[in-house]
C-alpha cells in the first residue's frame, strides 16, 4: 500500500526526547507550492508521534494545537518529541517538525486523564444529516494540484455551498510505510482539509484572484474518533482587514467527535 511518508530512522537525542528522520512521498505534495507538503498529512505524522511518544493507559490526547511557521517542504525532516508539562492527570507534549536547518511546525497535544463520566454525558453537536455511503462523489476539490489533494476521496451534501457545508473525505494511503495507521491518526491526517471544502472564493487554484492559507489548526476531540470516514461540517467566515476563519465540526460515521479551527491570512494571488 502507498504511503505519505517513509521512515527513514528513529533516535534518542537525550533522556526523554526523541527523534525520527522521515521523507515525504509525493502523496504529501502541497496544493498552494509545488514543493511544498498539505498540512494535512503533516498534522498526521505529527499527531502520530504525539501520540505514540510514552502512551500512558490512562491518557488521551484531547486537543492538538498546530503553528504553521513558514513553507513546509517536500523534502527529508525530522519531528522531534518531548513532554514539556508532565502530571499524573494532565501532560503536554510537544513535537517541532524541522526540515532544511529550520522548525516548520510546533504541533502540542494535551494528554487528559481518562475516567467514566457516561452519568453525565452530553453532546449538543448533532450527527450529521447524510451519511457518507448515501452520497454521490464530489470532484470539485481536484481543481487545486498537488499529491495529498489526489490522494483522497471525497462526498459532499446536496446543500454544501461557499462559505457552509458538509463534506465527507477518506483516503486508502498509509501515513507512515510500513506501519498499520490508527484511526485517530488516518482521520487527523485530513483535518486541514476543512479550509478548501467550503471557500467563499470558489475552488480551483488557477481561477483564484485571493489566497486564503492557513497558520495555524486546532484539534478538539471530546472522544476518540473511529473509522476511515471524516466528516468536515465547516463554516468559513472572511473579515474585512485581511484575516478568516475556518470553523468546523468533526465528525466519523458514529457522530460528532470534536472541532476544529483555523485562521486564516487572505492576500492577493501572487502572479
Amino acid at each position: 500500500m502507498s504511503a505519505y511518508y517513509k521512515l527513514v530512522k528513529r533516535e534518542p537525542l537525550a533522556e526523554g526526547i526523541s527523534v525520527a528522520h522521515y521523507q515525504p512521498t509525493q502523496h504529501a505534495q502541497g496544493a498552494w507550492n509545488e514543493h511544498e507538503q498539505h498540512m494535512a498529512p503533516a498534522t498526521g505524522v505529527l499527531s502520530a508521534e504525539l501520540q505514540g511518544y510514552a502512551p500512558q493507559k490512562n491518557m488521551r490526547i484531547a486537543r492538538i494545537s498546530l503553528d504553521i511557521l513558514g513553507l513546509i517542504p517536500l523534502d527529508e525532516f525530522t519531528i522531534t518529541t518531548r513532554c514539556i508539562r508532565p502530571g499524573k492527570t494532565i501532560e503536554l507534549v510537544e513535537a517541532v517538525m524541522s526540515s532544511r536547518g529550520r522548525d516548520a511546525i510546533i504541533a502540542r497535544a494535551w494528554r487528559l486523564l481518562t475516567q467514566d463520566t457516561s452519568a453525565i454525558a452530553g453532546i449538543e453537536d448533532q450527527p450529521a444529516q447524510y451519511k457518507p455511503e448515501t452520497l454521490p462523489a464530489w470532484e470539485d476539490m481536484k481543481g487545486w494540484p498537488g499529491g495529498f489533494i489526489e490522494s483522497v476521496r471525497l462526498v459532499a451534501a446536496p446543500d454544501r455551498r461557499e462559505g457552509r457545508g458538509m463534506v465527507w473525505i477518506t483516503n486508502d494511503v498509509e501515513m507512515v510505510e510500513g506501519v498499520p495507521t490508527d484511526d485517530m491518526v488516518h482521520l487527523l491526517g485530513m483535518v486541514d482539509t476543512a479550509n478548501g471544502v467550503v471557500p467563499r472564493l470558489g475552488l480551483g487554484l488557477s481561477k483564484l484572484e485571493w489566497m486564503f492559507p492557513n497558520t495555524d489548526l486546532q484539534i478538539h476531540m471530546h472522544r476518540v474518533p473511529k473509522g476511515r470516514w471524516l466528516g468536515i461540517e465547516a463554516v468559513q467566515q472572511y473579515g474585512a482587514d485581511g484575516i478568516g476563519l475556518t470553523s468546523a465540526v468533526l465528525h466519523d460515521v458514529h457522530g460528532p467527535f470534536g472541532r476544529s479551527e483555523q485562521i486564516l491570512t487572505i492576500r492577493p494571488m501572487p502572479r
